[in-house]
Order: C-alpha cells, then sequence, then structure tokens
C-alpha cells in the first residue's frame, strides 16, 4: 500500500510539533524571577526536566509500575530536580503550574501552518505520551489545528508499546496502511512501521540542544524525509 492510500496522518507531539526545550526554560526563568533570582538559566533546567521522561515512563512500559498518568510523571521529576536549581522554595500552587509548563509548549514555527494545509485532505491527530488535558490545552493554547486527539490516557500506554499505534488504527476504523505517523524520533517511526503505518520522519536536529544524542538525520528509508512539517504537506501533495 502506498501513500497514496494515506486518509490519516498523526504525529509525536513533544519535539515534532512543539519546540519543548525554549518553552520549558522559559517558563523556569518566569518562576526564577518572581522568586527574586537573578540570571537563572532555563536552559540547562529544562533539559534535566526531560531527561526524566523516558525513564518516568519506563517502568510503566515494562509493567513494573501500573498505569501512572504523564502529569505524575513530570511532578516526580520536577520534585527531583527544584532542589538542583535552587527553586525548592517554591510552594505547592507554584509547583503546580510550573508542572504545567508541559500544557503551554509552543510550536515550532513551521508547525501549525503545516498542519493547517495537511487538513485540507487529511485526518490530523497527536498520537502522543501527553495527556488528553495536555494536548487538548496545549492546542487551544497554540491554535493547533487538530481534528482530535490521541492521548496516552487513552490507550493507557505509552509509545513505544505496539498497543499505542494498534489503537490508534482501530479506533479510526482504518487499515494501518491507511495511517500515517509523523515523528522527528526514528524509533518511533520504527515502532509506528512495525504495525503496518506509513512513515513520515520530519528532522529536528535542536530539539535537546546539547543533550541531542541521536535524529540528526533519518536512519531508515521512511516514505517521507523533510525538514518541517510544511515539508509532510509538500510532499503529501497539499
Amino acid at each position: 500500500m502506498s501513500i497514496n492510500n494515506v486518509k490519516a496522518i498523526v504525529f509525536d507531539t513533544f519535539g515534532t510539533i512543539t519546540d519543548w526545550r525554549s518553552s520549558i526554560a522559559r517558563e523556569a526563568e518566569i518562576v526564577a524571577r518572581k522568586k527574586g533570582i537573578e540570571g537563572f538559566d532555563g536552559e540547562p533546567f529544562a533539559r534535566a526536566w526531560r531527561a526524566g521522561y523516558r525513564p518516568g515512563m519506563a517502568k510503566v512500559i515494562s509493567g513494573e509500575r501500573e498505569w501512572t498518568p504523564i502529569d505524575v510523571i513530570h511532578r516526580e521529576r520536577l520534585e527531583e530536580i527544584l532542589p538542583e536549581f535552587g527553586l525548592d522554595m517554591l510552594n505547592e500552587e507554584e509547583r503546580d503550574h510550573l508542572n504545567r509548563a508541559w500544557h503551554r509548549i509552543n510550536p515550532w514555527p513551521d508547525s501549525v501552518p503545516g498542519l493547517i494545509r495537511l487538513k485540507k485532505k487529511f485526518l490530523i491527530a497527536p498520537l502522543s505520551n501527553g495527556s488528553l488535558a495536555l494536548l487538548a490545552g496545549m492546542a487551544k493554547r497554540a491554535g493547533i489545528p487538530w481534528d482530535f486527539v490521541f492521548s496516552s490516557d487513552m490507550h493507557k500506554a505509552y509509545k513505544r508499546d505496539p498497543h499505542v499505534y494498534r489503537n490508534a488504527v482501530a479506533l479510526l476504523g482504518m487499515e494501518p496502511g491507511e495511517v500515517m505517523m509523523g515523528a522527528a524520533h526514528n524509533d518511533d517511526l520504527e515502532a509506528a512501521r512495525e504495525q503496518g503505518l506509513r512513515t513520515a520522519y520530519i528532522n529536528r536536529p535542536t530539539e535537546y540542544g546539547v543533550d541531542q544524542k541521536k535524529d540528526f538525520e533519518a536512519t531508515s528509508d521512511w516514505d517521507i524525509i523533510v525538514d518541517s512539517v510544511e515539508g509532510v504537506a509538500g510532499a503529501m501533495g497539499v
């Protein structure tokens, strides 16, 4: 089945559609200024927070830990790093607000224009480890034009669990080859391709900043290999 049969395109969100690193850095710097901390650098804070993302989900993915929402995993990691960055004076309300910074991440400049183009012809949605409230709130704030939202709490699983991809296809009532996965992460696309989905690699070589260790380029013959969501739209003929 070729990409001409694709009817829906689902996207990874953290890093592919949105720029979490600069968004979280900015939010942390705002908090620090309000607490009277001068010269606070939000960049290493953002990277340290994100470094707990995959390990936090690992126990859920392995079955060692029961289903745990991503906001809880984010909060647990936040509690770990606040003392390291001199922010352990934050009260509960301030910690909760900062934790919800993940709901307020901004898209990359090409994301919304590209998605608007794709929406003309395809169903579009996130297929993300974010929660329903996180993804819907982020989209409403940033004008991300999803048709609907596929969230981790709908599947009670995190990528790269095969169930996430299979369940998205089942909920769409389509064949796997009629659904395309768009992502900046080669392993996400590999997991999707193993379940029969078509694949679009969107290169985001600055996602992790100085911590970037992989995904500087496509590592397989994905159906589409581009540098932007607008590139996906062009490749799909819209």
